[in-house]
C-alpha cells in the first residue's frame, strides 16, 4: 500500500537509507574526523567558540584573514549524530582562497527536537552576523552549507520568517550550498528515521524549507552524489525546482564519482565542479 506518492513503507525507508548505499559508512566518518582534526592542527582556529547558553552551542572558526569572506559550515548525521569536530574537511582549500570557515555544533535527536536545532543554527548564523569583525570576517558576505541533515538546515537558514526575532536582515545570508539535503519533511515523518526525530505534521509544516521559501532568494549551488537513492536526488530537484521557478539562480548537478557521505570531501578541491562552483558564488 503506497504511503507516500506511489512509495510503500519499504521504498521509503529504503530511499532515506543513506548508510544503505555505501559499504561502510564508519570509513566516511573517520575520514570526517581525521581531516578535521588535521585542519584544526595545521591552520589557525578559534575553537569552541560560544555562540549561546547551552554547552552544546559552540563554533569553531577558521580565520583566512581580514575582510574575508564567511562559509558556514553545517554537518549532517540525520540530526542525531557528529559535530563541528568532525565537520572542518573543507577547511584547508576555504581558508587557502581566502574564505573563513565556520563549523557549527548543535544538540542531538532525539534529546534535542528539530525546533531547537533549527533555532540553534540560527543563533550561530545571527552571532557570525553580529562577531564577525572579531575574527576578521566580512559580515556582507556571509554563505552558508551543509549535507544531509546539514542540507535541511542550511535550507532552513535561507527560508523566510525568522530574521527579526534573530535580528538579522533577510539577506543576511549570500549565497547557500545545500548537499545531499532533505527539503520536505513528510516522507521522514513516514519513514524510520522519525524513530529518532520525532515529526508530526506541525513540527513537518515548520520544518520543511520547501514550504518556507523566502521573498527573495539568494544564488545556490545544490547537488548530490552519483550513488544517492532516487529520493536524495529528487528532493534536491524538486527544491532548486521551486528556486527557480521564482526567478532565484541555482546550479543544480550530481557529483559524478561521489556518494552520499564523501561528497563533501569536493568542497576542499577547487579543480572538482562542486568546489569550483563554491567558490564561484562566493566570488573568490
Amino acid at each position: 500500500m503506497a504511503i507516500y506518492r506511489d512509495m510503500d513503507q519499504e521504498a521509503v525507508d529504503r530511499g532515506y537509507n543513506a548508510r544503505a548505499t555505501v559499504e561502510n559508512v564508519d570509513v566516511f566518518l573517520a575520514e570526517y574526523a581525521s581531516r578535521s582534526a588535521v585542519a584544526r592542527e595545521t591552520l589557525d582556529c578559534l575553537e569552541d567558540v560560544a555562540y549561546g547558553e547551552h554547552h552544546d552551542e559552540v563554533i569553531d572558526i577558521f580565520p583566512a584573514g581580514p575582510n574575508a569572506p564567511i562559509f558556514i559550515f553545517v554537518h549532517g548525521g540525520y540530526w542525531r549524530a557528529l559535530s563541528q569536530k568532525d565537520s572542518a574537511s573543507m577547511a584547508p582549500g576555504l581558508v587557502a582562497n581566502g574564505v573563513s570557515l565556520v563549523t557549527v555544533n548543535y544538540s542531538l535527536a532525539p534529546g534535542a527536537s528539530l525546533d531547537l536545532i533549527t533555532r540553534q543554527c540560527r543563533s550561530a548564523l545571527a552571532w557570525v552576523w553580529n562577531n564577525a569583525t572579531s575574527f576578521g570576517g566580512d559580515r556582507d558576505r556571509v554563505f552558508v552549507g551543509g549535507s544531509s541533515a546539514g542540507g535541511h538546515l542550511t535550507g532552513m537558514l535561507v527560508a523566510a520568517g525568522w530574521h527579526d526575532a534573530c535580528g538579522v536582515p533577510e539577506d543576511v545570508v549570500k549565497g547557500a550550498v545545500p548537499l545531499s539535503g532533505l527539503y520536505e519533511l513528510e516522507p521522514i515523518r513516514l519513514s524510520h528515521i522519525n524513530e529518532w526525530i520525532k515529526l508530526d505534521p506541525i513540527l513537518v509544516e515548520r520544518n520543511s524549507p520547501q514550504r518556507h521559501l523566502p521573498a527573495n532568494g539568494c544564488p545556490m549551488v545544490v547537488s548530490y552524489g552519483e550513488t544517492e537513492t532516487s529520493e536524495f536526488k529528487r528532493q534536491s530537484s524538486d527544491y532548486a525546482e521551486a528556486w527557480r521557478a521564482n526567478g532565484w539562480d541555482c546550479d543544480l548537478f550530481e557529483t559524478a564519482g561521489r556518494n552520499h557521505f564523501d561528497i563533501i570531501f569536493d568542497l576542499d578541491n577547487s579543480e572538482t565542479r562542486l568546489g569550483r562552483a563554491v567558490l564561484d558564488l562566493i566570488g573568490v
